[in-house]
């Protein structure tokens, strides 16, 4: 566990593409710094970057972002940095590893404390349910689409709606669309699902219908389930307004 005093603070910068045992050696590092009890690890990838051999890295053209540079980092004391710079060593094969003398001025792991939760309440019903397809560069009024029809569905006091980012999909136009290297598509499938009465739905439909220029709306019967753990509080604040 990390204390309060000096440390050592491990720096590694290996290539995003490098692979270690077939998989990535970035997800093979931290899971080693994982299981051998480091008290943290932080990954992050940089924007633009080069090497030792010479070749700038951007994630501006897709072809030159799969060698993007990645960086790892973790303090701990230093008798533990001791026990796995070997490993680490041997694990990076094309990279730098850096240790750096620090000194930790606060450790802050205290545990939040869980909110303690009533009796279970089971309500059941029958809602619709509106599935809403649209591509994820489509836009209204200088904004993605999706995110304006969520604010339009906040302000129509629909109960909840869950914004999906697809992988891959084609639509009515036959073209395919990916997630190539790193996630860089701009104009990946997006679905919005929301369940609520028959009622507020429609009223949605009216409103999103003229926000959108191209996609599909579904609306489908369903049966509604919901388990919820109601709050010792409100159920206190409950029972005193009963009262009075």
């Amino acid at each position: 566990m990390l204390r309060k005093g000096t440390a050592k603070k491990v720096t590694i910068f290996v290539n995003e593409d490098t692979q270690h045992h077939f998989g990535s050696l970035c997800d093979s590092i931290l899971t080693f710094l994982l299981h051998k009890g480091v008290s943290g690890a932080t990954a992050t990838r940089a924007m633009a970057g080069f090497g030792a051999h010479q070749v700038l890295h951007t994630t501006k053209i897709e072809v030159l972002s799969e060698h993007l540079p990645i960086r790892i980092e973790f303090i701990e004391a230093a008798g533990k940095v001791d026990e796995l710079m070997p490993t680490l060593y041997d694990m990076v094969t094309d990279g730098v590893i850096e240790v750096q003398d620090t000194n930790v001025v606060k450790v802050a792991n205290k545990e939040r404390p869980l909110p303690p939760k009533g009796p279970q309440t089971e309500t059941k019903g029958t809602a619709q349910l509106m599935r809403i397809y649209m591509g994820e560069s489509d836009q209204w009024q200088g904004e993605p689409l999706y995110e304006a029809i969520v604010k339009r569905l906040r302000l129509m006091d629909i109960s909840g709606a869950t914004v999906y980012r697809g992988i891959l999909g084609y639509g009515a136009k036959r073209h395919t669309h990916k997630s190539g290297h790193l996630g860089l598509s701009h104009d990946l499938p997006v679905l919005i699902s929301i369940v609520d009465t028959a009622g507020k739905l429609a009223q949605a439909v009216n409103e999103i219908e003229t926000m959108m220029q191209d996609g599909i709306i579904v609306l489908s019967d369903v049966d509604v389930i919901r388990l919820a753990h109601s709050s010792p509080a409100a159920e206190t604040s409950h029972a005193n307004g009963s009262e009075s």
